[in-house]
């Protein structure tokens, strides 16, 4: 195939400008990134070696070159290599999601170069030291290579050869050497040493300069904890996350007996941007006797912990195993249950022991840790003791346990209720008798809050109830009386002729200032959990709600003296209209036609001007 001149997709030519012209600090992470690209293609050729002998490479390897006097480094494996169609789509596009963020980051972090690292950058790191970059490439067990080179201005030149060797050779033509980066010439060995030693050294090949191998090699699972230093368990996470925080605890775990297994987890100190993203992956990689069998193993932890990032090495597994298989295999499940388990157990510890650990743990990931309560019910009581809520008693979360420790006396029940933000609901009618009486309410703001509030109706043996929902029944004083309902009788009766998008009418003491509000069934959906299901493409019948009214309040009191008056009289109609729309507006709900509500307001308060 002949040269090409092409160009690169709008994005990466955004990204190649940030790297190009960056004034980044630590740009030593540039090699790491190599080295790390050049470890998965050798990931990758041992894997396709196990299904062809024939894509077995011999002393798989990285290799690193510096030329001084040429001012070149180059990075060599005997990888699986790269197709002319592999480089064009991994080099010349960047294709995956987050990418507008990414670049949304990188260019408001100028300083922050972990950035880098956090989103994968990977390849297009090379170019903050580069005048020009040269990869040469042929993929495993394929004729002819392909060459292709750009100098990050945009536009790459790709080529077909006949002699490049399997596996993928990236020489980096670096930049002139000025005095700020005396201390940082990358085609110095000691500096190469340097680099592999702090970022590379847990990588499970040899990386070569010359003829000595500059990384250990060690797996750090299979050694005992008392023998790691923090600073290696930091470093080895970095390189499998590509996260340039220290993580926020270390979760190790050896299982032996009929089925041998080694764990080495990482709970984040910070969420990946892509958390909540459909295709997100996932943080643990599978090993067999310490071979690399695949990444991104779902299979290993529930995905309401997907954030997990780590290492699984197991002994009884088959090095053939695929990802359907695994999904099949009862040790895999044995393996995911415990892991989950000693997770959540390692999360509840840090509550005991390191409360700002524990705050920064649910502050992260809180909101993905509840997903776990809309499946099976294996992980419910672990999750519901480790999770922390905002609450009327005060700004600092609280526990479902701490929650039940304040109770008054004679209180059975675990209040709440979901909302888009804590301010909303506070300002909600709904809370209005239980702040007079002095109940604490759960204030959950998490949209996962409006689904598994749905499935999940205990903790240790109190009920979980929403204050919107059903009637109140705080106490024997909460009943209206029969004289006053028997009052006001004839006015529900009209309303509820009256108002067509209403179940019901009715008068409570659940409000203490507010003239109305709406409440679902005991049973019913809530607006928000209707609109989240129509949002989903599920089709959910109109659900009508109850209208409760406040028989204290001088709006209510004044529309049944008006209706004793003159039940057919046109403003009544008109104020029932607008009562209704307050009650909708004061829980954040939406008018069916606001530009009509606007001119019965107007009206009204034009008469009283």
């Amino acid at each position: 195939m002949s040269t090409e001149t092409l160009e690169f997709q709008a994005e990466a030519r955004q990204l190649l400008q940030l790297m190009v012209h960056s004034i980044y600090s630590n740009k030593d992470i540039f090699l790491r990134e190599l080295l790390s690209n050049a470890s998965d293609a050798l990931d990758k050729r041992r894997l396709a070696g196990l299904q062809d002998d024939r894509l077995r490479a011999d002393d798989p390897h990285i290799r690193v070159e510096a030329d001084k006097e040429a001012r070149t480094l180059t990075v060599r494996d005997n990888g699986i290599g790269m197709s002319r169609e592999d480089v064009v789509g991994l080099i010349g596009t960047i294709a995956r999601s987050g990418t507008a963020e990414t670049l949304r980051r990188l260019k408001e972090n100028k300083e922050s170069a972990e950035l880098i690292g956090q989103f994968g950058v990977g390849f297009y790191s090379v170019f903050m030291v580069a005048d020009r970059v040269t990869l040469l490439t042929r993929k495993a067990g394929e004729e002819g290579g392909t060459r292709w080179e750009s100098d990050g201005g945009g536009t790459y030149v790709i080529e077909s050869v006949a002699d490049a060797p399997e596996g993928t050779e990236v020489t980096v033509h670096l930049r002139p050497a000025d005095e700020e980066d005396a201390l940082h010439d990358y085609a110095d060995e000691w500096k190469i040493r340097e680099i592999v030693k702090r970022y590379s050294d847990f990588i499970s090949f040899p990386i070569r300069l010359g003829d000595e191998t500059l990384n250990s090699m060690k797996a750090l699972w299979a050694r005992p904890r008392s023998e790691v230093k923090d600073e290696e368990y930091h470093e080895f996470y970095r390189h499998i996350s590509h996260d340039w925080s220290d993580p926020l605890e270390i979760v190790q775990m050896r299982a032996e007996g009929t089925f041998e297994y080694e764990a080495l987890l990482f709970i984040p100190s910070r969420a990946p941007h892509d958390l909540f993203q459909r295709d997100a992956r996932h943080g643990i990689q599978l090993y067999v006797k310490r071979v690399f069998i695949m990444d991104d193993t779902r299979e290993l932890l529930p995905s309401h912990l997907r954030f997990v990032k780590g290492v699984v090495d197991a002994a009884d597994l088959s090095l053939n195993i695929s990802r359907e298989m695994l999904q099949q295999d009862r040790h895999i499940r044995m393996i995911r249950r415990r892991l989950a388990k000693k997770v959540l157990s390692t999360v509840k510890d840090l509550m005991r022991d390191d409360a700002e650990k524990y705050r920064t743990f649910w502050r992260e990931f809180g909101a993905a840790v509840k997903e776990g309560l809309l499946g099976g019910a294996e992980d419910h009581k672990a999750i519901l003791d480790i999770a922390s809520f905002t609450s009327t008693a005060g700004e600092e979360p609280t526990t479902l346990a701490d929650y039940v420790s304040r109770m008054k006396d004679g209180q059975d029940t675990i209040y709440f209720m979901a909302g888009e933000s804590r301010a909303q609901i506070e300002n909600s009618p709904h809370l209005e008798t239980f702040r007079a009486k002095g109940y604490e309410v759960l204030l959950l703001t998490d949209p996962v809050d409006e689904i598994w509030t749905e499935s999940v109706r205990e903790y240790d043996g109190h009920a979980l109830r929403s204050v919107a929902r059903g009637a109140v029944d705080l106490s024997a004083d909460d009943e209206v009386s029969e004289e006053r309902t028997g009052a006001y009788a004839p006015l529900l009766a009209w309303l509820n002729e009256t108002l067509d998008d209403v179940k019901d009418v009715r008068l409570t003491t659940r409000l203490t200032s507010s003239p109305a509000c709406l409440v679902s069934d005991s049973e019913g959906l809530t607006p928000a959990l209707e609109r989240m299901y129509r949002a989903m493409g599920q089709e959910v019948p109109e659900v009508k709600r109850i209208l409760e009214l406040n028989p204290e309040h001088p709006l209510v009191g004044g529309l049944r003296a008006a209706h004793e008056r003159q039940a057919d009289a046109p403003e009544l109609a008109e104020t029932a209209e607008l009562l209704y729309g307050t009650a909708l507006l004061a829980e954040g709900g939406g008018l069916a036609d606001p530009a009509r509500f606007a001119k019965l307001l107007a009206d009204r308060l034009a008469r009283t001007v």
